[in-house]
């Protein structure tokens, strides 16, 4: 299971090395009402940015993060509630920079790497939800969200977010 979060993380990681290159724009979602057992009412109080999180969070330790949704061209999971955040912190490209995929932080990847972690909506038998996030949740690229769940890391250091509930700020 280690592996298979390392490996999805560094494809992803991988995917966005691609850059602005001209591409077409995210595949097209059909948005539904939010589901109403994962969406906070408010902000969840005590969130950290991703990489204060990377350096601090323990396995199996209960964590509040605040990302923005990307960190590659294709910063969700198709047909699951699984995707990726960056730290608020680091500057996205804009459309006026000639990006048209501005979540994919092309513009400042060597910052991504160490303010990127993955979200995971699990069940109550934590296993992913299989409900593509943007329906499940109403959230799209460049979101910023406050999300809490359990903190998994890998032998590699990744963070992954086991997520049962979010907050979207903007």
């Amino acid at each position: 299971m280690k592996n298979c979060h390392a490996l999805l993380l560094t494809g992803m990681l991988l995917t966005s090395a691609i850059g602005c290159a001209p591409s077409p724009s995210a595949p097209a979602v059909t948005q539904t009402a939010p589901d109403a057992k994962y969406m906070a009412t408010s902000e969840p109080a005590g969130a950290v940015g991703v990489g204060a999180a990377r350096e601090t969070a323990k396995d199996e330790e209960d964590v509040v993060l605040v990302g923005r949704i990307g960190g590659s061209t294709k910063p969700f999971v198709d047909g699951v509630a699984a995707f990726t955040i960056v730290d608020p912190k680091v500057p996205y490209c804009s459309k006026e920079e000639g990006c048209k995929t501005p979540w994919d932080y092309c513009c400042e990847q060597n910052q991504v790497k160490n303010n990127i972690a993955m979200v995971r909506f699990v069940d109550g038998g934590q296993k992913t939800v299989t409900t593509d996030a943007r329906q499940l949740l109403g959230v799209k690229e460049l979101n910023v969200i406050v999300v809490h769940g359990k903190a998994k890391r890998d032998a590699d250091g990744n963070l992954t977010v086991l997520a049962d509930q979010v907050f979207v700020k903007e």
